[in-house]
């Protein structure tokens, strides 16, 4: 029992001592000669070497025109598709029927609208010119009344001058018969004192006394005449007042129907612009029951089926241009978009095209395709980041021909060379790379940041 109490107790302790020597490493060899000696001076070498600043950020592939991205094909007018003419992933050319659609509104139901439309406008026109000669005989009538007005006139005048003469010479005639009825009246007398005096006979006496008779007729006669000559030429005053009254009346209304006339012209003339743009509208409408392919294009989507009813601006199908001036469009941060300029060149890595890329050495890069900045947007986007539009830089290899929108892609802006350590404290710091400036002579120049505001 004792030799096994001995055995266990010193077996104990061995697994103590294996135990001790494990925790505190008593035996175990140091490396820390070798990592001084080798690793650290490599690794802070290591810190010294170039490294190039670059701005990198993730985009997809888009178009420098707007013509040249998918399109919506919308309806203009509401209506029921008839037909398509095509299938999705069919190719169009720029005219070619996508589908044809019908009228469904009741105001445009009538196969002859445009024509009973265009009668419509010829009954009008027809109208106009009816109402364009009845002006003119208007005006013609308004003429000849100016000239029976002034003839009217100049007669009645003649004869108030006639008149005034007339009444010069009755005047006359009444004067000299009075003078002939006071000669006449002074005889009688005288004979018929003759006569109480018995010195003449009565015979002569009555002779006397009938030519006193006579030239008081005369007078009386004279006076008369006079009078209804005066008479006259009041009437012949009042004719002329009243022919200057009646042709002012008939003028006036010959005026007033030359009036409507305007009046109904321009109504008409505004009726026939009204129909000139209803039949316009009928024409451009009748135009629209096909859809036509806009230019060289891929039908990618049909939103609608086959007797489907839709409204206006209904989206009927989608389509992608065949001819497509491909760009990049990548979202960067604030602090870099002054490192940015137009014509920078930048290099380009799309999805489904892997690439091993060297930093700083574009060249021995594998799948990169080179690029060149075409505009910058000055306002923030989406993100709090701004949209910039790479465009394919043409000296360089060309990119894929089997590229298509959407696909995803990094760009990687190659900024100024610096040491690796530099980099570090950079980043920890969160301040901005530096770039160059290519000049006129060709060489890459630092110079001071400036940020032109437009």
């Amino acid at each position: 029992m004792r030799g096994i109490q001995q055995d266990l107790q010193q077996e104990l302790g061995n697994l103590k001592l294996k135990s001790f020597n494990k925790v505190y490493r008593i035996h175990r060899y140091s490396r820390v000669k070798f990592w001084a000696t080798w690793v650290f001076p490599a690794l802070i070498g290591l810190l010294f070497l170039p490294w190039t600043q670059n701005i990198k950020a993730r985009g997809n592939v888009t178009t420098l025109r707007q013509e040249q991205r998918p399109q919506e094909l919308n309806s203009t007018i509401a209506g029921k598709i008839v037909k398509w003419y095509v299938k999705e992933g069919d190719y169009l050319k720029a005219g070619d029927t996508i589908a044809q659609l019908t009228e469904v509104k009741e105001n445009y139901l009538d196969p002859q609208l445009i024509n009973r439309t265009q009668e419509q406008l010829n009954a009008k026109q027809a109208a106009v010119e009816a109402y364009q000669n009845k002006k003119i005989a208007n005006e013609n009538q308004l003429v000849t009344l100016e000239k029976a007005k002034q003839l009217k006139l100049a007669y009645i005048t003649n004869k108030i001058a006639q008149a005034k003469l007339k009444i010069s010479a009755d005047s006359m005639d009444w004067l000299s018969a009075q003078n002939d009825a006071k000669i006449a009246q002074a005889q009688y007398t005288r004979q018929k004192r003759l006569y109480d005096s018995g010195l003449t006979s009565l015979v002569a006496l009555e002779q006397r006394n009938q030519y006193l008779q006579s030239t008081l007729a005369k007078k009386t006669s004279a006076e008369m005449k006079y009078r209804n000559t005066q008479t006259d030429l009041i009437n012949t005053n009042l004719e002329l007042n009243q022919a200057q009254q009646e042709y002012a009346e008939k003028i006036f209304k010959t005026q007033s129907d030359r009036a409507s006339i305007q009046s109904d012209i321009a109504t008409a003339q505004g009726e026939i612009a009204k129909l000139k743009n209803q039949l316009s509208n009928y024409v451009l409408r009748s135009g629209l029951y096909f859809l036509i392919a806009p230019q060289a294009c891929q039908l990618v989507k049909a939103k609608k089926e086959g007797n489907e009813i839709i409204k206006e601006g209904d989206m009927l199908a989608e389509i992608v241009p065949t001819e497509r001036q491909y760009a990049i469009e990548i979202f960067v941060k604030p602090v870099d978009v002054p490192l940015l300029a137009l014509g920078q060149k930048v290099r380009l890595l799309f999805d489904g095209y892997p690439a091993i890329v060297f930093s700083g050495w574009p060249s021995a890069s594998y799948g990169t395709f080179g690029g060149k900045i075409a505009a910058i947007e000055t306002s923030v986007g989406y993100g709090g980041k701004f949209r910039v539009l790479i465009a394919e830089d043409a000296s360089l290899r060309k990119w894929p021909a089997s590229l298509q929108l959407g696909t995803g892609a990094s760009s990687i802006a190659l900024l100024k060379n610096v040491p690796i350590y530099y980099e570090i404290w950079r980043n920890i710091n969160g301040f901005p790379p530096e770039y160059y400036n290519t000049q006129e002579k060709g060489k890459m120049e630092e110079p001071k940041l400036k940020i032109k505001v437009k």
